[in-house]
């Protein structure tokens, strides 16, 4: 009797299978032969929780990925690094402290945290830091310094923007650049009535604008372009003659805070007779970077604990997050902060659990650059991995929740448009999946919903 009902109950699970999987194959081969996709590639992969293969269409083939790249970041961070693992901010002086006149330099440095100043974060947000920081420096008897502000940004290397990224992408704020210190998200916003400007975010300083928005239209259709350590900023195209946000990257977060942080001594009564600099600027100079002395540390600020870094860099897709966790994992790992060294990383920590190295053609940890190549398939082996992990908890919660009920990473760039995650259909039955088109004659979002619709 046991044998029989295992029979049955095999027999229905094969006839389910073959039930869905035929429903999988109609609904990509009507979105296939549909005249939008006349020049299309597609990679679709679909298995069931344990890894079973359900469905297939061109699951090997490497397609541009747009942002579910950030899946194999953010799963690698969390199991190199450690969820609880964190980001340092200090602040140090070189000289002495005599009668409350510091005889030397005030400094501030950081191991690349890019929450710093975020406002995403419940203690955290830039009145938080500069709260610590201002108390750090009166406790220690500062009243006035003598010398400068010496902003280290000399923890990563002097690269910022990984290669590949688009120049129409760089100087809006999905991408804004990663630097050794980084503030407020490297991002600022501008309010324009047409194409007047009404108001920053905050003064940005040393920059000077070239205004070319013409009005028109019902949505944001502009452009801001800036470039590392640039003092001049474009921005163009179209708004609508209405009071709009628009988001850029700043130019220089490091000088930023640096200009921030003489402000908030001002306030507080603490004189600052020198300049602000960073150390990048020394060195442009010519000049050699300063070190933080050891033994004069005032303040050790760390940023939230790396699981809710990763909730925020998948559910907000913060591109900013996954170039410093590439740089970061490079320099922990492998002793080299650069972009290039992070990303041999990254393939190589993936092509260890298993997947074809063939499949995962990193560029950056993104999936801003349209560079990046990564079949279905091997998405989906990032996940069906990550979900046996002790880690795995905090990774998913990061996944959004989409308008279909699915729990999915989406990316979208031009003519590129993917989703993967995990999903529970209406009968209980688990799926994992990736889906990937590129050059689609339209948005391929509806599309691909439909195709995806068919697991629930």
């Amino acid at each position: 009797m046991k044998n029989s009902l295992a029979i049955f109950l095999l027999s229905t699970q094969v006839i389910f299978a073959q039930n869905i999987t035929q429903k999988l194959d109609a609904a990509t081969k009507g979105l296939m032969d549909s005249s939008g996709a006349i020049s299309s590639n597609l990679s679709f992969y679909v298995t069931d929780e344990s890894g079973s293969l359900i469905y297939e269409y061109q699951g090997n083939k490497g397609l541009s990925t747009a942002s579910t790249q950030k899946i194999f970041t953010a799963a690698a961070a969390l199991e190199t690094l450690g969820k609880n693992y964190t980001f340092k901010t200090t602040s140090g002086y070189s000289g002495n402290i005599s009668g409350g006149n510091l005889n030397g330099n005030l400094f501030i440095s950081s191991t690349g945290d890019p929450t710093l100043g975020s406002w995403r974060y419940d203690g955290y947000k830039p009145e938080n830091f500069k709260q610590k920081l201002i108390e750090a420096i009166k406790k220690s008897g500062i009243k006035k310094i003598s010398g400068d502000l010496i902003v280290d940004d000399s923890y990563f290397d002097h690269q910022t923007i990984p290669g590949g990224w688009p120049w129409d992408d760089l100087g809006n704020y999905y991408g804004a650049g990663v630097w050794g210190i980084n503030w407020r998200e490297n991002q600022f916003d501008i309010n324009i009535n047409g194409t007047e400007f009404k108001s920053f975010s905050y003064p940005l300083e040393g920059v000077n604008w070239l205004n070319d928005l013409k009005a028109g239209g019902s949505s944001d259709q502009s452009l801001i372009f800036t470039a590392p350590h640039s003092n001049v900023a474009l921005i163009n195209g179209t708004l609508p003659s209405k009071l709009v946000t628009v988001s850029g990257s700043t130019p220089n977060p490091p000088l930023q805070l640096g200009v921030e942080v003489k402000q908030w001594l001002k306030e507080s009564g603490i004189e600052l007779s020198g300049k602000v600099i960073t150390n990048s600027q020394l060195e442009i100079e010519g000049k050699k970077a300063l070190e933080v002395p050891k033994n004069n540390i005032i303040l050790t600020y760390e940023s939230p604990t790396l699981d809710k870094i990763v909730y925020w860099f998948l559910r907000k897709s913060i591109n900013l997050y996954g170039e410093t966790l590439i740089k970061t994992l490079g320099k922990e790992k492998k002793g080299n902060p650069s972009f290039k060294s992070g990303v041999a990383f990254l393939k190589d920590f993936w092509k260890s659990k298993g997947i074809n190295p063939n499949m995962i053609n990193f560029a950056d940890g993104s999936g801003l650059s349209p560079q990046n190549y990564v079949a279905a398939k091997a998405e989906v082996q990032a996940l069906l991995y990550a979900k046996k992990q002790p880690w795995f908890d905090s990774y998913y919660d990061g996944f959004p929740t989409q308008d279909n009920g699915m729990k999915m990473k989406s990316g979208t760039m031009r003519d590129t448009k993917s989703f993967a995650g995990f999903h529970t259909s209406k009968d209980g039955k688990k799926y994992v999946f990736s889906i990937i088109i590129n050059n689609y004659q339209g948005s391929g979002s509806a599309e691909l919903q439909k195709i995806l619709n068919v697991l629930k």
